[in-house]
């Protein structure tokens, strides 16, 4: 029994020292390179292309209008590609040992008990990974939340259940005066005026509840705080001139989902044109109208309040019916 045994360990080191094993753990190590070079190949591909176009933006809404939304799509893009690559990579180890070390027979494999590459890898890449997204996005934070001293147009936004109120102000903070002013009603949906190319400061604040005030195609969703909290955030510029949808993005109510505005942003010269003729006591359809822009939102429309008595108790109604 002894000797067998001692033959047994013999032939294992004399099996685990053969010339085959150095050249099975360099076309181990080949594969796991060319694993490597294979996600290296995919990022670079994908950073060549239209990725987000290609997939929906992967969530993040598309069209941009704001150097500020450019640059957090693209950080939203470039992660979800990174996030790609790792995923490519570790799947590809996954399905190379679930083939490479299957069970062959009823022999036991040659057991490990350490890979020191493998563990350098799995330990470091992820501090790594981490480290760098966690850089570009303090850098992409930074810079989107960033505010001058003396912004372009500084415009208070007003949130209250369920509508909006944009005030037109001539400086910053509370101590500013409001200009001119849009209000919302549930017949007219109000439509906010900016001009394309001039810094702009939005003020928020609520009159009841918190709601959040968000053009996806503008910058991501920004709380309104009740009370003394006011809210600010600057866009340096707006590049594209158009009519684009704004929303609550906070459940503050009964008619949250309808609780819509719309932003129309035009060249500075209508611009001024329209805040001239809301000064003078036009209406808000006036000044558009004078501008020559459509004088109501045509990206949303009013919502139903069904706040007549009829929708409540119908004269019609059969008394005692179910419905």
């Amino acid at each position: 029994m002894v000797a067998r045994s001692s033959e047994v360990r013999r032939s294992a080191v004399r099996h685990s020292a053969s010339p085959g094993a150095g050249g099975r753990r360099r076309r181990g190590a080949g594969r796991i390179a060319g694993l490597g070079l294979g996600a290296a190949a995919l990022l670079v591909s994908l950073t060549g292309c239209d990725v987000g176009k290609a997939f929906g933006g992967f969530g993040w809404p598309q069209g941009g209008i704001t150097p500020e939304s450019h640059r957090m799509y693209d950080l939203w893009i470039a992660s979800c590609i990174a996030a790609l690559a790792v995923g490519v990579f570790v799947w590809g180890l996954i399905f190379w040992c679930v083939v490479r070390y299957r069970k062959r027979g009823n022999e036991l494999p040659v057991q490990t008990r350490y890979n020191l590459p493998m563990e350098f890898l799995y330990t470091i890449a992820p501090i790594l990974v981490v480290s760098v997204l966690f850089y570009y996005t303090a850098v992409v934070q930074t810079d989107v939340n960033k505010q001058s001293k003396n912004p372009d147009v500084t415009v208070e936004v007003v949130a209250f259940k369920w509508n909006w109120q944009f005030n037109y102000r001539d400086g910053q903070g509370t101590e500013a005066n409001t200009v001119a002013s849009v209000l919302g009603t549930s017949e007219v949906i109000p439509v906010l005026v900016l001009p394309s190319g001039r810094s702009i400061r939005f003020e928020e604040t609520s009159r009841d509840v918190i709601h959040s005030f968000w053009v996806p195609e503008l910058l991501f969703k920004r709380d309104v705080m009740p009370g003394n909290v006011r809210n600010t955030f600057e866009v340096s510029s707006i590049d594209q001139e158009g009519a684009f949808v704004g929303r609550c993005a906070e459940l503050c109510g009964s008619y949250h989902a309808f609780m819509n505005f719309e932003l129309r942003v035009v060249s500075p010269e209508k611009y001024d044109q329209f805040l001239a003729a809301k000064k003078a006591g036009k209406s808000t359809q006036e000044a558009l109208g004078a501008i020559g822009e459509e004088e109501y939102a045509t990206e949303t429309k009013p919502f139903d309040t069904r706040r007549d008595v009829n929708n409540f108790n119908p004269s019609d109604a059969t008394a005692g019916a179910g419905s």
